[in-house]
This record gives structure tokens, C-alpha cells and sequence, in this order.
């Protein structure tokens, strides 16, 4: 027992550190918001956001992609988060704070929503499924009484509270984990990027497969140069990994029919393939 206490303890605190490091990068590379200007927030977790143990994810890099003097893009990925506690934590209503009619949202969960719905390290899952189904609990980690909700009740909430707010929601599916199999590499844990496809379109939300393209391009290359794109583990990049994923993120927004996203591109942006 002492044995177990003491590796939460240090895992705990290393999670801690991880996630000062992701807030003090956010605000050294983010710059100055201009309120003139729309806004693409990036919404997710670690494989978005993420400074831990050389790793990076691909909000960051994504930045680069747009330009400056026509669009914000703000990373407000918070690694080891889901789609509920995304929410329960009021980091969803730091983001509903800041947005405006004419801005843009890019939600991305899934990774970690299969997770234990009430532990005391985490508790961070949410019930499986794009229903309506609810559990009661008694949350060890908060101890506070919540009613947890589907991973597809969660989505549909940020959906809804963007669209209430003028701006526009785009779901991503989930980016892909260097786990291979005969040659083909893993298209998402679980059914989240087909839970996230169906609640799209259930919405009338842009829906882009993520997955898809990732692990096109990741098969093209192979398994040995794929397992130079990540960092400390299978699910989280290098700083290469996440510019590829950034890369192919911007190719999958481009391809939108009627993209809006055409028009604020860098030069960087521009030569990218459009579909």
C-alpha cells in the first residue's frame, strides 16, 4: 500500500508540473489577443496541448499555420482532461468567456473519456455512448455528488453553447497512437471517432476525420520512421509528431467545402495540400 501512495503521490505531481509547464507556454507563445480579429480556439487535451517529457501536441504548432494579422488561434487543450471534466473543471467556461460571434472551435475528446468515472486519482470518464443515460456519484477526487453524463452529452454541449454564443463548432476526431498491428496502425481507441462523426452530423456540425488522414499518412511512412513522430509513449508526439499532425489538421480544414479557414492562413498555411 505504502508502495502504491507513494508512485500516485509522484505521479500526481508530475501531472501538476506538466500541466504549469503547458500554462506558461500558452502564455509566452500565444501572444496578444486581438479582440478586432475571430478566433480559432483549439479545445482538447495532451495530444494537443502538451510541454512533458519532450513531448508536444499539435495546438502548438498549428499556431504557425495561420496568420497573426487576420486571425487568433488560442491553445486551450489542458492535458489529461475529457470531455466531462473539461467541463466540470470550468475550463469550458474559461473558453465560453472569452468567445465571440464570429470565432471558431476546434473540439477534440475522446483519449481519455473511456477512463474510471469515480476513482481518487482522476475520476475523468464519461458514460460511453451519444445518449442521455446519467449516473449518480459520489466523486472521490471532488468529493462532491455529480451526475455524470455520455461522451456524446458532453460534446453536444460545447456544440451548443458555441453555436449559442454566434461562433462556430468543427468536431476533430481523435489523433492516432503509435500502436501497430500487421503492418496498419490503430484508428482510435474505442468507437470516439465514430461517436464524434454521428454526433456532428446529428448536430449540423463540420465533422473531420482526423484519424482517417493521420493514419493514411502514418501507413505511407511506416512503422519505423512513425515511431520518430512520437515522445515518452505511444499516444503523445514529438515536437515532429505534433507539426505533422498540425500539418494534416490544417489539410482537413482546408478540404471543408466553403472553408472558412482558407482566408486566414499564413504563407505557411498556403502550402499545404488542400485536400
Amino acid at each position: 500500500m505504502a508502495i502504491f501512495c507513494c508512485t500516485a503521490l509522484v505521479f500526481i505531481k508530475g501531472e501538476a508540473k506538466a500541466q504549469q509547464a503547458n500554462s506558461q507556454a500558452n502564455a509566452t507563445e500565444q501572444g496578444v489577443v486581438n479582440p478586432k480579429l475571430p478566433t480559432i480556439f483549439v479545445v482538447g487535451d495532451s495530444t494537443a496541448n502538451n510541454h512533458a517529457n519532450g513531448g508536444l501536441g499539435w495546438g502548438d504548432p498549428f499556431i504557425a499555420y495561420f496568420d497573426p494579422g487576420k486571425v487568433n488561434v488560442l491553445n486551450r487543450a489542458r492535458g489529461g482532461r475529457s470531455s466531462r471534466t473539461f467541463i466540470t473543471e470550468g475550463l469550458w467556461d474559461k473558453v465560453l468567456a472569452e468567445m465571440k460571434k464570429g470565432d471558431f472551435v476546434l473540439i477534440q475528446f475522446g483519449h481519455n473519456d473511456a477512463g474510471a468515472i469515480n476513482d481518487a486519482t482522476r475520476a475523468r470518464g464519461s458514460l460511453p455512448g451519444i445518449g442521455e443515460e446519467t449516473q449518480e456519484i459520489d466523486n472521490q477526487l471532488t468529493k462532491q455528488r455529480e451526475v455524470v453524463h455520455t461522451y456524446g452529452w458532453y460534446m453536444r454541449k460545447m456544440m451548443a453553447d458555441t453555436k449559442a454564443r454566434g461562433a462556430t463548432p468543427i468536431v476533430l476526431s481523435l489523433t492516432v497512437r503509435n500502436i501497430w498491428r500487421d503492418g496498419h496502425v490503430e484508428r482510435g481507441p474505442g468507437r470516439y471517432g465514430e461517436w464524434s462523426a454521428e454526433i456532428a452530423k446529428s448536430e449540423r456540425v463540420v465533422f473531420t476525420d482526423v484519424t482517417k488522414r493521420i493514419a493514411d499518412k502514418y501507413e505511407k511512412m511506416g512503422e519505423e520512421k512513425v515511431k520518430l513522430m512520437f515522445g515518452p509513449d505511444h499516444t503523445h508526439t514529438s515536437p515532429d509528431g505534433a507539426e505533422l499532425n498540425a500539418s494534416l489538421i490544417v489539410v482537413g480544414l482546408k478540404a471543408i467545402k466553403g472553408s472558412p479557414f482558407k482566408r486566414y492562413l499564413s504563407a505557411k498555411g498556403k502550402t499545404t495540400p488542400n485536400n
